[in-house]
């Protein structure tokens, strides 16, 4: 069965427009399933998945963060700031009570939404391989990145010019993958090389805004989200890109999160690997029968 996605667009009241996407109405008992992208990528939802989502009858919105694709820049957007936009789209399409999945920073994204939003418009939540807010007490934010992506986080750190300059004079270098990570990007997970080319397609500034939001207050905390709304925390611990400790920080700092480390997992093993099994548990966080290790003792 193939699962078609109409593109749509969102006019706000500050003046910017959204891009969408949307995989159908959820008219019928199709639970809302909204995709928060990572970084560099555009927003539309992970086609590897649509099978799994499909079986767990799933439909699935997803939009561009701001500058990316189809959607307008909204320079100084903090991570908190994609409540706002998420219930936008929801509301454009329809969708009332949603579920939020993100992945690398599209995971930090979901967190915040779930922080944001209203309890009851939230089903349940899942962040896979998501950064910790900066600050975060007791973590070492940068410990365990890859070469790259540390220097990269850092010149947000040091304010917008120097991360600009830093993209002007970037050269290819390790990204941070595994071996796991190679593999899935050559498999079903190569989905992501177009949708990485068409978030560059205008240039790096929606990524530089991305990293100056991921290093700045998210203006919001994620041990906010009700407790009536089921979390999921899902991290490598092979990941170079998000180290495991951010994942196990925030299942601290949400104490009723639930958090599935699997151990030798890169940062897209964690989502090829474990993505069904998260789709299975949006579907029915309570069923308690889903596939995955148990949570650490913290």
């Amino acid at each position: 069965m193939t699962t078609e996605v109409e593109e749509f667009e969102v006019a706000l009241p500050d003046g910017r427009t959204l891009r969408g996407y949307d995989t159908g109405s959820n008219g019928d008992d199709r639970i809302t399933v909204v995709w928060h992208h990572g970084t560099p990528n555009v927003g539309t939802p992970p086609a590897p998945l649509f099978a799994a989502a499909a079986r767990h009858r799933i439909r699935w919105l997803g939009y561009d963060r701001p500058g990316y694709g189809g959607s307008t820049p909204h320079p100084g957007r903090t991570v908190g700031d994609a409540a706002a936009d998420t219930a936008a789209i929801a509301d454009a399409r329809g969708a009332g009570r949603i579920a939020l999945l993100g992945h690398s920073g599209g995971g930090s994204h979901a967190l915040a939404c779930a922080a944001r939003l209203p309890a009851g418009r939230v089903r349940a939540v899942a962040s896979i391989a998501g950064l910790a807010p900066p600050g975060a007490a007791g973590l070492d934010w940068f410990a365990g990145m890859s070469t790259s992506g540390e220097a990269g986080l850092r010149a947000a750190a040091a304010g917008r010019r120097a991360k600009e300059r830093y993209e002007e004079a970037i050269t290819e270098g390790d990204p941070g993958f595994t071996p796991g990570d190679w593999a899935a990007l050559a498999g079903p997970w190569s989905w992501f090389g177009p949708v990485v080319t068409a978030a560059l397609r205008g240039g790096p500034a929606p990524l530089i805004d991305d990293d100056l939001a991921y290093v700045a207050p998210w203006g919001c905390d994620p041990a906010d989200i009700p407790r009536q709304v089921p979390v999921l925390l899902v991290h490598g611990g092979a990941d170079r890109l998000v180290p495991a400790a951010h994942g196990e920080w925030l299942a601290c700092r949400v104490p009723h999160a639930e958090l599935w480390l699997r151990p030798h997992d890169g940062h897209i093993e964690a989502l090829a690997g474990a993505g069904e099994q998260v789709l299975a548990w949006l579907a029915d966080p309570a069923a308690g029968n889903h596939a995955r290790p148990g949570r650490p003792e913290t």
